[in-house]
């Protein structure tokens, strides 16, 4: 089987990818898909991201105030660039009806023309 050299993984050495194909992608939740879809039109509208996906609803089970809890929630993934991601950050804190929202960033690679596509919607007009 290709990959493997007696019965484990071949070793593989991958190049970075170049900064032009990385996109940062910022997850967070809300309580109600109307909150959601208002976050994801801001953003967007505001070039802050390019696109944000939203899905749900998830069921949630966290800590809070010293008791477990559970919830309905609605998830968003938005896709920025890395030099967009904390204004987005702070958009949707900003924006925000959680004391303390989710907000996680991860940065992807990307096709070129991906990346060059949310590069071009973030801009500035």
């Amino acid at each position: 089987m290709e990959g493997f050299v007696h019965g484990q993984l071949e070793s593989r050495t991958m190049a970075p990818p170049p900064a032009a194909d990385i996109v940062a992608e910022i997850r967070t939740t809300f309580a109600t898909r109307d909150a959601a879809e208002a976050c994801a039109n801001r953003l967007v509208a505001e070039r802050l991201a390019a696109c944000v996906q939203i899905d749900g609803p998830v069921h949630s089970t966290y800590r809070w105030q010293d008791a477990v809890e559970t919830a309905a929630e609605w998830r968003c993934t938005c896709k920025t660039t890395p030099g967009r991601a904390a204004a987005c950050s702070a958009a949707i804190v900003a924006g925000h009806s959680y004391t303390t929202p989710e907000v996680l960033l991860r940065e992807s690679m990307a096709t070129p023309a991906y990346a060059a596509w949310v590069r071009e919607s973030v801009a500035a007009s």
